[in-house]
Order: C-alpha cells, then sequence, then structure tokens
C-alpha cells in the first residue's frame, strides 16, 4: 500500500517539474495603484514592478491562478 501511494506522489511530482513543459510571457500594462493590497503582491509574486515590465513562467496551476487574480493590469502570452 506504501508503494502504490509513493507511485502515485513520484508520478504528481513530475508532472510538475518536467523539463518541457510550457511557458508563458506576462506583461503588465497597467498600474497596481488603487488596487487591492492582495493584486499589488500578486503582481510582485509574478516579477512584475513597473509597467511595460514582461516575464516568462512555466504553466503551473500556481501560476495561472495568479494570472486570474490580475488579468484586468495583465496581457498573457503563449
Amino acid at each position: 500500500m506504501l508503494q502504490l501511494l509513493l507511485r502515485i506522489e513520484e508520478f504528481h511530482l513530475k508532472k510538475y517539474t518536467m523539463a518541457n513543459m510550457e511557458k508563458i510571457k506576462i506583461k503588465q500594462i497597467k498600474s497596481p495603484i488603487n488596487r487591492t493590497k492582495k493584486q499589488k503582491l500578486t503582481l510582485l509574486a509574478l516579477g512584475l514592478r513597473k509597467i511595460g515590465m514582461s516575464v516568462e513562467h512555466d504553466r503551473t496551476p500556481n501560476i495561472l491562478g495568479m494570472i486570474k487574480k490580475v488579468n484586468h493590469l495583465i496581457t498573457v502570452e503563449n
């Protein structure tokens, strides 16, 4: 039973740590001024500090969730 659980966990880890994960390019197009603190911190967590700045991230569920929270402040390219 324990071995089965370990194999399942190993499968889930491999799914997110594969070297060939798709990349997403994120660009900030609007200012975080007059936005909630959570939205400002989400932009910082994505690595965006100034308008026009762009970063590249792996396409993971965490990053996709952050993109949904600030989608009105950024643009996304595949």
